[in-house]
């Protein structure tokens, strides 16, 4: 939506930014390429050209930049839309493994009166090793792990069982991939969308590409930086939880109880995972809308595309940043990001939600109905000697009393 309000904006304000005439010198800084023949000269406003200067933007310059929106536009559905299939693809053996925990085998290995040492169940094993102690080892093993196997099936159970622990009674039946499932669908509604800041860095970006900042050496790789930051973290909250639980009882009743807290999160807010999966799946997606706009305006021996190299490592970045976002890290930080301190909304269906906005609804219609009968039943009630007892007392309390120094009062 915000990229068609953009759109249009620019359609209505194309002669006005064409107008604004800013000097040659400004004109020629930051320019994308060191040489770029255009024919702009001919399209310079008469204004601007009689001031010896030149438009800020010509009009087919806005018409360009409309161009490239859509084509952002294109890419980012696309491109979310893809990242979660493969998340949701990777996602779909929890079904099967959800449905375990109500089997009889399930049950009796986690009955709740057998006692445990925590280093010797699975989650224990998995976890509690001689890196885990140590913050530089054990940053490291986080960072392989997301890349073989990200989501254990001891992982699920543990995060799960702790889950419900903490929100629910023990014991109780709640479809936890359903949850997630409910929480992710509303979690894509959020990522599809481009908010203000996301465009500011974008903005930011289309100025790092001047020739002068040589972004087309590390520009691509941002995304697929910031994603595999993301995933260690991931796998090092799962693993904090274990050293916590650890900590505080080394004998576990049943299965493994993990603590859900925000504290376990940068900044202790779980949502900032949210806003940087946003950010890095925007931004690739702009890195290939942009490389894409540049392929159609100006082809592939421009000086956008200075070598071979340049071009190879543009796609192979974007293919594998999406790859991985949904393979590898969109599983895991829609298992961890429910770990935090207060349950999200998703644990209510959306039959739930419409019967309790329908509830309300009806419990305020009833009470405003049971008001007015209310104050109607008392108006009748009233009598005329009532009414004479209410002029009397008006009539006594408007008349005036002066109070003197002794405490008495005269009229």
């Amino acid at each position: 939506m915000l990229l068609g309000f953009i759109s249009l904006l620019l359609t209505v304000l194309q002669k006005p930014i064409a107008k604004i005439c800013i000097p040659k010198g400004a004109a020629e800084t930051f320019l994308p390429c060191q040489s770029l023949t255009t024919d702009d000269e001919e399209e310079e406003e008469p204004k601007c050209e009689q001031q010896g200067k030149k438009s800020l933007m010509s009009r087919a310059g806005v018409q360009q930049l409309q161009l490239l929106i859509f084509a952002l536009a294109f890419f980012h559905i696309l491109s979310c839309f893809l990242t979660f299939s493969l998340g949701t693809l990777k996602m779909r053996r929890w079904k099967f493994w959800e449905a375990e925990t109500r089997t009889l085998d399930y049950q009796f290995s986690h009955d709740p009166r057998r006692f445990h040492l925590i280093h010797q169940t699975s989650f224990g094993k998995r976890h509690l090793n001689f890196w885990s102690e140590h913050r530089f080892l054990r940053l490291p093993v986080c960072f392989l792990r997301q890349f073989y196997g990200s989501v254990y099936k001891v992982d699920y159970f543990t995060l799960r069982h702790g889950f419900i622990m903490a929100h629910f009674a023990e014991g109780a039946e709640f479809d936890f991939h359903k949850y997630i499932r409910r929480a992710l669908d509303k979690d894509f509604k959020v990522v599809v969308g481009i908010s203000p800041w996301i465009w500011t860095f974008s903005v930011l970006f289309i100025f790092l590409n001047a020739y002068v900042f040589h972004s087309t050496y590390w520009l691509p790789f941002i995304p697929l930086a910031m994603l595999l930051v993301v995933g260690t973290k991931l796998q090092g909250i799962i693993t904090k939880m274990c050293l916590d639980s650890n900590y505080k009882s080394s004998v576990v009743r049943g299965n493994s109880v993990v603590r859900p807290d925000d504290q376990f999160f940068w900044f202790a807010k779980p949502k900032l995972l949210l806003h940087l999966m946003h950010f890095i799946l925007f931004q690739n997606s702009f890195q290939l809308a942009f490389f894409t706009w540049t392929t159609y305006k100006y082809g592939l021996n421009s000086c956008f595309h200075r070598k071979t190299v340049d071009i190879v490592t543009r796609i192979v970045m974007g293919v594998l940043v999406h790859f991985l976002c949904g393979y590898v890290t969109l599983p895991l930080y829609a298992l961890v990001t429910q770990m935090g301190t207060k349950i999200k909304n998703s644990v209510f269906t959306d039959g739930m939600i419409s019967g309790l906005r329908r509830w309300q609804a009806k419990a305020k219609r009833k009470l405003a109905k049971r008001k007015n009968n209310l104050l109607a039943h008392n108006s009748l009630d009233i009598s005329p000697s009532s009414f004479d007892a209410i002029n009397n007392s008006l009539s006594l309390d408007i008349s005036p009393s002066f109070r003197t120094l002794d405490g008495t009062s005269s009229n």
